[in-house]
């Protein structure tokens, strides 16, 4: 498949880099290709490129928006609504704002990124996932507890929801994936940053997830 990341960030170079290694086609897309010259040397593959977002959104079957929250309107607008049109939008990113010292998010309770970004873009078909774990964990959930901890998928499109989960597990090994509803229930994941933090803070790490269990 051919993937196209917007972002160019630890989460952007680390799926990147396992896609290539699984067989997939990836072009990251930033502002600056320069910075991507080292990612693009490790990779030694022909499948890895760089480009600007727009050349990424274009080259992509699926798009996934590893930018930082509050760039991320910016950047998908610099990438195309035209190139966005008709395909599953993985948005992985999170709404932080660092404006006052204090680590918060930008848009919460009533709102949240991954509708303002299906709003913006009613023609893509945007499923929130990923959002609650570390980099490292998103490409290697095996590695925590065997993987016996949970993914959440929040979008409007049941289809698309579908497709990302048998993409997760087939890509990383994701074994316990919850669809949690639509693209409004992405309020609830993106808010679980207040709770991660905290654990974080506790913990001093973030080789953390969360499992739910009945």
């Amino acid at each position: 498949m051919r993937i196209g990341i917007i972002g160019s960030g630890n989460a952007a170079q680390t799926l990147g880099s396992a896609l290539v290694r699984r067989g997939h086609e990836v072009k990251l897309g930033t502002r600056s290709p320069g910075k991507l010259t080292h990612w693009l040397e490790q990779q030694n593959s022909d499948d890895a490129s760089v480009g600007s977002f727009r050349d990424a959104a274009a080259f992509g079957q699926l798009v996934i928006n590893a930018t930082a929250g509050d760039g991320s309107l910016e950047a998908l607008r610099a990438a195309g609504s035209e190139h966005l049109n008709g395909k599953i939008v993985l948005d992985i990113s999170l709404p932080l704002d660092f404006s006052t010292g204090i680590l918060t998010l930008s848009v919460a309770n009533t709102d949240s990124l991954g509708e303002q970004i299906q709003r913006e873009f009613p023609r893509a078909k945007v499923v929130k996932t990923l959002n609650t774990v570390t980099s490292a964990i998103m490409v290697n959930p095996l590695g925590l507890a065997d993987g016996e901890h949970h993914l959440f998928l929040s979008g409007n499109d049941a289809a698309a929801k579908r497709e990302v989960q048998g993409y997760l597990a087939d890509w990383f090994g994701w074994k316990l994936i919850l669809d949690i509803g639509d693209i409004s229930s992405a309020r609830g994941t993106e808010m679980l940053l207040a709770l991660s933090s905290r654990i974080y803070g506790a913990l001093g790490h973030m080789n953390f997830s969360f499992r739910v269990v009945q």
